[in-house]
């Protein structure tokens, strides 16, 4: 009988409201007869039963295992029962263990030494097998309590841990995110300045097409790599409108056009003469379509063809975009995890195609956002590939037209609030050869009198100034009588779903991330005279 267990089978000792864990339960007794009767008596009660024939061997068990309660005999040699349970008290893991006393006699000294060493009960024997039963069960369940409790405090600290980590590592990305955009954006307007000042070298014009491919990439890695994590935390809110899908299929086309070009890869077009409607978040479309065309580039070589549709199918009220290329293929192996998040093909120490891998995962997850697919074929290695963006077309046009939004605006009045300097005079230096007014303030503070006396009809100002940041510079203007109509946007390199909600809060208009894109800036600046 010295330290064997039950022979009931064994459990998980995982906790849960519908399968309890087992507990141990230890039985102390010099008889050998008497520990088979509690073991034939306590296995109905289906946990882990432990025994012990004295003192010492009880103390060995209980120095290795926790026990839901101990039957502990009051009368045995060398160490009786009363010494035993004294000593099981005085190790902290087991100070509290309930301790019920077995005795064949108990007169009140007894009883007395017994509560004091810290027993729970005393039970005369024999007893009656329902009588332990039942006060045995007791423990077993204060014991389960204790368990579940325990799992659901660990549990609950684990969510908090990682909830936290979370937390950390959006701000974390959102700050790395401010951080490289700032420096992209006075690089990216000084490139679209160059390309106005003459006179042009070939060497020149080479060189800014690679200064500008590079801050492109930049910029693409930096949102892919935040839009994903947006993604995984569920946080990312389509602004769906109703858009003719055929429009910003050939918009997205053309602004991709130059970089295949430069690399002397054919870029064919087959689109429908009609419009093609889809409820979707316009900027999302363009991303999706973007990003394959992005994926057709990088990994179609030079003299290759990269070909782009557009079909509309009215009786399923479905439009399917279709990007091939004859580019390097996809084997069978890579097929299937094509659009895994992080996956790339298998590339050189090189690297010379780049990326992070997370392109195709966003445009999976965004089609689906759309109630879309996304699917791809390839007939392998060297075979070029095909990738097929389906989704739900919508039956009724909207009523105007979505490319009046792209109509540049009369000359503005602009006021620049940056405290960036390159970053304010290279912005102020391109709007200005857009042929608008403009006006530069360092500080909050300074941008309030400044707009107080330009009254400028649009407003780009930075988020993170210092001592007056964006966010109070927006809310002091919605309060001043003479600035509260004004059209103010936020160009800023803070540009994570937290960003754009406080920049709304705070009453900006519009929320545009560094580096500034002048097509869309063009279209922003229609739209705020339309409001």
């Amino acid at each position: 009988m010295r330290g064997s267990v039950d022979t009931l089978p064994a459990c998980d000792m995982e906790v849960s409201e519908s399968v309890p864990a087992r507990v141990n339960i230890l039985v102390v007794d010099d008889l050998k007869e008497k520990l088979l009767v509690y073991s034939t008596v306590l296995e109905d009660l289906g946990q882990n039963v432990l025994f012990a024939s004295s003192g010492e061997e009880a103390l060995k068990l209980v120095l290795s295992n926790d026990f839901a309660v101990i039957l502990l005999d009051v009368n045995m040699p060398n160490m009786d029962g009363i010494e035993t349970a004294a000593l099981i008290r005085k190790r902290r893991k087991s100070a509290h263990t309930p301790i019920i006393f077995l005795t064949a006699f108990a007169d009140d000294v007894h009883v007395e030494k017994g509560y004091a060493s810290g027993a729970v009960d005393y039970l005369i024997t024999p007893v009656m097998p329902e009588i332990l039963k039942a006060k045995v069960r007791v423990f077993i369940e204060l014991s389960q309590m204790r368990q579940r409790a325990a799992l659901q405090a660990e549990e609950s600290a684990r969510r908090k841990a990682a909830e936290e980590s979370a937390r950390r590592k959006d701000a974390f990305l959102g700050m790395l995110a401010h951080e490289l955009r700032n420096p992209l954006g006075p690089i990216r307007n000084a490139i679209h300045l160059l390309h106005k000042i003459g006179p042009d070298t070939p060497d020149t014009v080479r060189l800014r097409a690679i200064i500008d491919r590079q801050v492109t990439h930049m910029a693409r890695l930096v949102d892919d790599l935040l839009d994903s994590t947006r993604l995984a935390n569920g946080k990312i809110l389509l602004r769906k409108e109703q858009c003719d899908l055929s429009q910003i299929v050939c918009r997205t086309i053309e602004d991709y056009r130059h970089i295949f070009e430069e690399r002397g890869i054919s870029l064919e077009a087959s689109l429908p003469q009609k419009p093609v409607w889809v409820d979707g978040d316009p900027t999302r479309l363009i991303q999706m379509l973007g990003n394959l065309l992005h994926n057709a580039h990088k990994f179609t070589p030079p003299d290759g063809r990269v070909s782009v549709s557009l079909i509309s199918n009215e009786k399923d009220q479905t439009a399917i975009i279709k990007v091939e290329d004859t580019g390097i293929g996809i084997d069978s192996q890579t097929l299937p995890r094509i659009f895994d998040v992080f996956y790339q093909v298998e590339q050189k120490l090189d690297r010379s195609r780049g990326g992070l891998g997370l392109g195709l995962s966003l445009v999976k997850s965004l089609a689906e956002l759309h109630n879309g697919v996304v699917t791809v074929t390839s007939a392998g290695t060297g075979q070029g590939a095909a990738f097929s963006l389906q989704l739900p077309t919508t039956p009724l046009a909207v009523s105007s037209d979505i490319a009046a939004s792209a109509e540049k605006p009369s000359q503005s009045r602009i006021l620049i609030i940056e405290d960036n300097l390159d970053a304010a005079e290279t912005t102020r230096m391109l709007l200005e050869q857009e042929g608008h007014d403009t006006c530069i303030a360092y500080t909050g503070p300074q941008g309030i009198v400044l707009a107080r006396q330009f009254q400028p009809h649009v407003i780009l100002c930075d988020i993170g100034l210092p001592g007056m940041d964006g966010y109070q510079v927006a809310r002091a203007m919605r309060l001043d009588p003479v600035l509260h109509s004004a059209f103010i946007i936020a160009l800023t390199g803070y540009g994570r779903d937290e960003d754009r909600r406080q920049a709304q809060e705070a009453g900006f208009n519009m929320h545009l991330t560094k580096p500034l894109d002048t097509r869309m800036f063009r279209r922003v600046l229609a739209s705020s005279y339309k409001g």
